[in-house]
């Protein structure tokens, strides 16, 4: 029984505990009965939950669509076989075959039903093939997946000319290649000589071949009639197939079976069998369950609805909300649509009016602008919008046209939400998972429908398996849990069986989705002086410096900023102070607590008893946290709510997580659950608050990776539970979409982008100006008699900066040649460009401000540093290099070597292109140095005039006579992406979510890499998880992994690596396209191979001649996010090694099969088994915990970190079984681990630098590969580093340092001066101490800390002096934060 269970509490083993606890809402009420009938209490055991059996997603048998005639009287027999993609047809045809053979005329019929996911297993594939052997007929419908097309394809292309007809309905090419009636075929399909070719290209303004299709089905069989060959004949006999097809209806499928059985079947040749045309439904229009007919017209539809004897007024009234639904016509033409009658019979229950529209195409979009609104007016007509199809807007399954969805979308105006169906598995399956959706149906219905701005992905249907075991005492209480009209049949028997057929609601998911659809309706009917917003801000690491802290956000600010304007606009903010400063003040301090205590101010007291009222899900916590109120947000009493409310505003500050205070706790808990403070400020904001939206403010909260399911999650998932019912949105940064996009599916937020500060160049700081200082000298006076004398001091200086550590310098007072002078000076002037030119965080920024022209040019410097070839771009210090007949790539290589003048030469080519781009952003900046009215000022300067700026400024220097065209190519784009940078959405995107609008959707991503990112205030999404890696990255990573794999060797006298642990992460793979992905696979010497549609699914090997060297073993931690959005690629990589392990070639040729087989033989498994390579945490837990404890500094030594990462990384992905899950594999991973030469981990932004982020610490291995290695060793620590930096806001240097002490402990790769840098900065600098001890004192008690904390804990040495001083500020500000110092 606690199979059923999706989260972490395990429920009491005696079965008469059971009513108890299904009424205390531990389980999913949408598919246990409420209670157990007392006189059988065994009643509703039956409903037991498969064990996954083969491990694969769906366990669900054909064998519960076969149909074998019982007794042919002699007819001749016709065997049919179908492959589709959703069980929708399963019902329809079942009662088609079955009334054919009950009339015992012509025939008599066996059918057998595939689902495709079902394929995938070996057996049932088995099955599949044999049945194929003596069918006379094979239907295909929807496939493409591209696996399974391929299996599809190869075991019906073996016996496609015995069979009597194939036919293919919509799927990939491969599998449409089989269709074959008669003379009809389609093998040319894709080839130019094709008709059918034409229907497969993509056409801009439609879904391209469903709805291509759609209309040649209405036209051709009128036409294709007149003519006299076969095989326009054959060709009229399939589009006819076709219609009966799209028709669906039991009576459309028994026509369609009879026609294609007299056309083809040669036992039936001179039968003479009458067959009805197919009964055409309307291609898309109107429907109700309870409607007379189907509408084409709104209007009339409308009408109709007003005749209605069975609602209330309110609901027929004007102020009712309206919601519009989007059905698939497949659905209800085959009858199986009782889900979607239980949406809209659920929504008009709680006072909505609903419009559901179908669609017979792939292409919703025609429809929505069509039905949605109103032709005249251009109002739509309802006021929110949810999808029921679980696809994409436009194109399903197949090719999708987003740019179209978007615009029609945007037309429509309203928030649209697309709710999920379960596809490829049954309700118990899903309930079973821990990582919720199947990774096809996330890609598929998840992923692609958030690129139309799709928002909410809430499960609202699931289907079954015959099981034979839902018992039929069970039923009554099904019927209510389900919400499923059963009134129609009193049989029992005919009960069962439709209940088993067809997909049914699930009641709770239904009500949850219901009154999310209509809170987000009425935000497009309330006023704004009546609507609530809470606004809710974060606190991490917990402590009081803290509160409000979110990446690279300026936050109160921020909020003081928008809340002004929406005070403009008409929204109650009742008594906001008069500047930020007084809104932290309000909301941080208590006024009324004696001297300044650091105690947030109460907002609200909640009794436990009335917390247990207003929470239902408050038991399930008490197995972590004991009874409320506990002692986390709480007085001993009372649960306490922080924040501070004005007018109809309230800013609360959301609680911790909760494990700060107890690392023990962190390290055991493979899951946990909110404390009853987190459970109760949720209750606070929907319940006694009464918010219509939450607004969480910046990156990011815990709310969205509390325990439960990873995507699609059920009514015991925790972050489902606490958003409850209200609409949830989310300022996100813009460079953060992986996260985002887990707010997105966990917390149904819709998340707005804002900008991330552009970097600056960091400037040289003392010793490293005065060190310039000398080099220039040196280059100006190297051949007189003073050139010695320089290097010396060079020398020396680059010494005390600590320069030594990173460049070999001779010793002081050796004699040096003249030409290895050179050398020596430019290794330090390239060291120092290198500073120099390291990019570091502007500030943070505000949203609503416009940017800086400083900040311009920051951005657009970067941006004018990257080819774009596939633009025709050249980069700015591309086209200078060119100038003076250089390339710049060999230009990088040899400032990299040192050599003089290219330093030399890369230095002028960065100012040239600084200087050429300020000049440029001058002419459109105003007087307070904003930029501003971009696309005048930008018309003129781009205008045919001569003094083009950036030529006035280039004229002065040596790139005078750089090539005109490429220029005004660069700077074009450049001015665009400027207009892109200014054009900032933030805050009119916020004010559209509020009014109940649609958010335009858009990447998240790195603005450098790719300017599509801008303008922020979009809601972003991720990129399509099929579509990486992508060719370029590919090529990239190559170039990465063969200079990491020569470096190694060159170390190691020429020894390889055997195996190299990297660490993958889900928003650096979203920047570049699956680089590090790619960089894996390249590890082992496989390729990705793409299909039709250019989604990757496959990789091919590549063989060792190419390769070059051996396949080198890897160990892949993926972090929880990348686990998330990128399960397909999981599978990919595991499919990948083991393919690698399996292959037979020498072993010192192949370190994956050398490992493999010694770990198989030590742990006595088989070699597949001890290939597994891919691990993460467990299904919906994030994070090792190790940045938490060191933030806390409440760890005792290495090891016990170590074991924290050991314990909660060890969870494997296996490809053989992907429906398992993440399962714990430790013995295979620190095995793999124990083999690693190196670690490496990637970092791809310009904007985050290695102490920004804890995350990065917190997943780097390799101290702990030292201690798994039989010798030793440490292991080489490589970072594809692009940044270290050091910015401001005291919060910020307090981080960094205590991530840094995160570094010294989990790679032990942080040198001492790093320390003492950091000691001299800001402790020892006067006026930066009393500073940084002013602006924030509680953060700068933290930074303390740390300071003695790298020296308890011997990462830092320094002079007792340093530390009593350090010990005499610690007591100091603690004076000062309890306000005794005053």
């Amino acid at each position: 029984m606690a199979s059923l269970l999706s989260s972490s509490f395990t429920l009491p083993s005696s079965k008469d505990h059971l009513s108890s606890l299904s009424q205390k809402h531990y389980f999913l009420h949408s598919f246990l009965p409420k209670k157990t009938t007392p006189n059988n209490p065994k009643s509703f055991l039956k409903v037991k939950c498969a064990a996954v059996g083969n491990g694969l997603f769906t366990q669900t048998s054909p064998e519960v669509r076969r149909i074998v005639p019982e007794n042919n009287q002699g007819l001749p027999k016709v065997k049919i076989v179908y492959v589709v993609l959703e069980a929708q047809y399963q019902s329809a045809l079942t009662s088609a075959v079955k009334s054919l053979n009950d009339n015992k005329r012509y025939a008599s019929f066996e059918v057998v039903g595939y689902l495709v996911e079902e394929l995938r297993d070996e057996k049932t594939y088995q099955t599949f093939c044999k049945d194929l052997e003596d069918a006379n007929i094979f239907i295909g419908s929807l496939i493409f997946v591209e696996e399974l097309a391929l299996k599809v394809k190869s075991a019906v292309e073996k016996e496609r000319d015995r069979l009597d007809a194939v036919l293919v309905f919509p799927s990939m090419p491969e599998v449409m290649r089989l269709n074959k009636l008669g003379s009809f075929s389609m093998s040319q399909l894709g080839q130019s000589k094709s008709p059918f070719f034409q229907l497969f290209k993509k056409k801009k303004s439609s879904a391209g071949f469903a709805d291509s299709m759609l209309k040649l089905v209405r036209t051709l069989p009128k036409v294709l009639k007149y003519l006299p060959s076969d095989k326009a004949q054959d060709a009229r006999l399939y589009i006819l197939s076709l219609q009966f097809w799209l028709g669906g209806s039991p009576d459309n499928l028994q026509n369609f079976l009879k026609m294609i059985s007299g056309s083809y079947v040669p036992a039936l040749k001179g039968t003479k069998i009458e067959y009805s045309d197919p009964v055409l439904y309307l291609d898309s229009g109107i429907w109700h369950p309870l409607a007379p007919c189907m509408y084409d017209d709104v209007k009339e539809y409308l009408n109709w609805y007003g005749t209605r004897k069975d609602l209330n007024e309110k609901v027929k009234g004007r102020d009712a909300p309206v919601v519009g639904l989007i059905l698939q016509r497949s659905h209800i033409v085959t009858g199986d649509d009782g889900h979607y009658a239980a949406v809209i019979m659920e929504l008009e229950a709680r006072g909505a009016k609903v419009i559901p529209i179908f669609a017979g195409g792939l292409d919703f979009s025609g429809p929505v602008e069509k039905f949605l609104i109103d032709r005249v007016s251009k109002k739509p007509f309802v006021n929110s919008v949810v999808s029921l199809t679980g696809f994409a807007l436009v194109g399903g399954p197949a090719r999708q046209d987003h740019p179209r969805a978007v615009e029609a979308l945007m037309k429509l105006d309203v928030p649209y939400i697309v709710a999920l169906p379960l596809v490829f598995q049954t309700t118990e399956e899903w309930l079973n998972s821990t990582l919720g959706l199947h990774p096809i149906q996330v890609a598929l219905q998840v992923a692609l429908p958030e690129l139309d701005g799709g928002m909410e992905p809430i499960v609202f249907a699931g289907r079954d398996p015959k099981t034979g075991n839902l018992e039929i005492a069970a039923y009554n209480d099904f019927q209510k849990e389900t919400s499923y009209d059963f009134s129609f049949s009193k049989n029992k028997d005919v009960t069962k069986k439709i209940l088993i057929w067809k997909a049914h609601a699930l009641h709770k998911r239904v009500e949850q989705l219901c009154t999310r659809a209509i809170r987000w309706a009425e935000l497009k009917r309330k006023s704004k002086a009546e609507k609530r917003l809470a606004i809710t801000v974060f606190s991490f690491p917990p402590d009081k410096g803290n509160v409000g802290t979110a990446a690279y956000l300026n936050v109160f600010s921020s909020i003081f900023s928008v809340l002004k304007d929406l005070q403009k606009d008409g929204y109650n903010v009742e008594g906001l102070p008069e500047t930020s400063e007084a809104l932290i003040e309000d909301v941080i301090h208590d006024k009324e607590a004696q001297f300044s205590s650091p105690n947030l101010n109460v907002a609200y007291k909640m009794g436990v008893r009335e917390y247990q009222r207003l929470t239902p899900f408050a038991t399930a916590l008490e197995e972590n946290w004991g009874k409320p109120p506990g002692n986390l947000n709480s007085d001993g009493e009372n649960l306490l709510v922080y924040g501070k409310q004005y007018g109809n505003v309230f800013i609360g500050v959301q609680p911790t997580f909760g494990y700060e205070g107890d690392p023990m706790r962190l390290l055991f808990s493979k899951s946990a659950s909110p404390h009853h403070g987190f459970a109760a400020y949720y209750s606070f904001v929907e319940k006694i608050f009464k918010a219509d939206t939450v607004l969480h403010f910046g990156t990011h909260g815990s709310l969205e990776f509390m325990p439960g399911k990873q995507v699609g999650m059920s009514d015991v998932c925790y972050p489902d539970s606490l958003i409850g019912n209200i609409p949830n949105v989310y300022y996100y940064a813009a460079n953060n979409p992986s996260e985002a996009t887990i707010a997105k599916r966990r917390s149904y937020a819709n998340t707005i982008s804002y900008l991330t500060p552009p970097a600056e160049n960091a400037g040289l700081y003392k010793g490293l100006k005065q060190l310039s200082e000398l080099i220039s000298s040196y280059q100006s006076l190297k051949d007189t008699g003073r050139g010695p004398q320089i290097v010396s001091s060079i020398i020396s200086t680059a010494r005390q900066c600590n320069l030594d550590k990173d460049v070999e310098l001779p010793d002081e007072g050796q004699e040096i040649p003249a030409k290895e002078r050179d050398h020596v000076v430019g290794k330090v002037y390239s060291k120092i460009m290198e500073i120099e030119s390291r990019l570091l965080p502007c500030g943070l920024h505000v949203i609503g401000e416009p940017p800086s022209a400083m900040e311009a040019v920051a951005t657009l410097v970067n941006i004018a540093a990257l080819d774009r070839p596939e633009d025709n771009i050249s980069s700015l210090p591309g086209i200078l290099a060119e100038t003076v007949g250089r390339d710049i790539e060999d230009v990088y290589r040899g400032s990299d070597k040192g050599i003089l003048k290219d330093v030399e030469l890369l230095r002028q080519i960065t100012e040239a292109s600084r200087g050429a781009t300020s000049a440029f952003v001058e002419r459109t900046t105003n007087k307070k140095g904003q930029v501003v009215d971009v696309a005048d000022r930008l018309t003129s300067i781009l205008g045919f005039g001569i003094n083009e700026p950036w030529i006035d400024y280039l004229s002065s220097t040596k790139f005078y006579r750089a090539d005109r065209d490429k220029l005004r190519t660069l700077f074009e784009f450049l001015g665009e992406c400027l207009k892109l940078v200014v054009a900032d959405n933030e805050l009119g995107s916020l004010k559209q979510a509020l009014e109940g609008k649609y958010v335009e959707p858009g990447p998240g991503g790195d603005p450098i890499r790719n300017p599509k990112v801008l303008p922020t205030g979009k809601n972003i999404h991720a990129l399509d998880p099929q579509a990486i890696p992508t060719t370029a990255a590919m090529q990239s990573a190559k170039v990465v992994v063969d200079r990491l794999v020569g470096r190694q060797k060159n170390e190691n006298g020429g020894k390889y690596p055997e195996t190299v642990a990297l660490v993958l992460w889900g928003t650096d793979n979203i920047k570049t396209y699956g680089e590090s992905l790619a960089q894996v696979l390249w590890m082992i010497g496989v390729r990705p191979v793409a299909d039709t549609f250019g989604r990757v699914n496959r990789v091919e090997t590549v063989s060792l001649e190419e390769l070059g060297r051996p396949r080198i073993d890897v160990v892949v931690n993926c972090s929880g996010v990348f686990r998330d959005l990128f399960i397909n690629q999981m599978n990919l990589l595991d499919r990948a090694v083991k393919m690698v392990a399996e292959l037979d070639e020498p072993a010192e040729m192949n370190y994956v099969r050398k490992h493999a087989l010694e770990q198989a033989e030590a742990l006595g498994i088989g070699v597949r088994e001890a290939a597994t390579r891919v691990f993460s945490n467990a299904s919906g837990s994030y994070s090792s915990n190790v940045n938490l404890a060191v933030e806390n500094s409440s760890w005792n030594d290495e090891k016990q970190l170590q074991d924290m990462y050991l314990s909660r990384k060890s969870f494997a992905f296996d490809c053989d079984a992907p429906g398992a899950g993440m399962t714990e594999k430790r013995k295979v991973f620190e095995m793999a681990l124990s083999t690693a030469d190196a670690t490496f981990q990637n970092l791809d932004s310009s904007e985050i630098s290695l102490t920004d982020v804890s995350h990065y610490f917190d997943s780097d291995p390799t101290n702990l590969v030292q201690n798994l290695r039989k010798d030793g060793k440490k292991p080489s620590a490589y970072i594809a580093d692009t940044t270290t930096a050091n910015a401001q806001g005291v919060r910020e240097i307090e981080k960094r340092l205590t991530n840094t002490v995160g570094w010294s402990a989990t790679s032990g790769q942080v040198d001492n001066w790093v320390y003492e840098e950091a000691n001299t900065t800001f402790i020892q600098d006067e006026e930066m101490l009393n500073r940084l001890m002013s602006t924030n004192p509680n953060s700068f008690r933290k930074l303390v800390q740390t300071f003695l904390e790298a020296n308890g804990r011997g990462y830092w040495e320094t002079s007792q002096e340093n530390i009593e001083r350090l010990r005499q500020l610690y007591s100091e500000v603690e004076d000062k934060i309890e306000g005794i110092d005053q």
